[in-house]
């Protein structure tokens, strides 16, 4: 298989939602609470040039799960 920064994106969406799926089933666990509790980036660029105004909202939130699964896809994209 040849790798390329397609299949390493493609690696790193579905860790990153495997992770997300696994942090979200682990919520009900008071035992594993480290796990799922969640931090936010936030970057909101804005700019109104007369000609064109434009307003962005990026939002990101990231918990111990979904980044254990970005490092899983990582090395099994690795392995591959």
């Amino acid at each position: 298989m040849k790798k390329g920064t397609f299949t390493l994106i493609v690696f790193l969406i579905v860790g990153l939602i495997t992770g997300i799926i696994i942090g979200q089933l682990l919520a009900g666990v008071p035992a594993l609470a480290f796990l799922t509790k969640s931090a936010q980036i936030s970057w909101e660029p804005k700019a109104d040039l007369q000609v064109v105004k434009y307003e962005f909202h990026l939002l990101v939130k990231l918990n111990l799960c979904s980044i254990l699964g970005l490092v899983g896809a990582y090395l099994l994209y690795r392995k591959v």
